[in-house]
């Protein structure tokens, strides 16, 4: 794919493909990695990491003060996938 390079104050600038945007759920503000190697520049999505509620709770301090009821509350979203 064949980019031009456009002037925009002191830097050059090029767009990103739609496609690419669209595979990685991209959106203006995200971040994107790049890696340069020679004369080859490669733009890298990093990927998000995806938390589980029961991990998340293995890693909370012990000791901390419980609300009564908490575990009888039913699931509003998606705590259990």
């Amino acid at each position: 794919m064949l980019q031009t390079l456009r002037k925009a104050g002191g830097s050059l600038v090029m767009t990103v493909p739609k496609a690419f945007i669209d595979q990685n759920a991209l959106s203006e503000g995200s971040q994107v990695e790049l890696h340069l190697q020679g004369k080859k520049l490669t733009v890298e999505a990093p990927t998000r990491p995806r938390y589980k509620l029961a991990d998340l709770m293995a890693e909370m301090p012990q000791g901390l003060p419980r609300i009564d009821g908490w575990e009888d509350m039913p699931s509003v979203g998606l705590e259990n996938s």
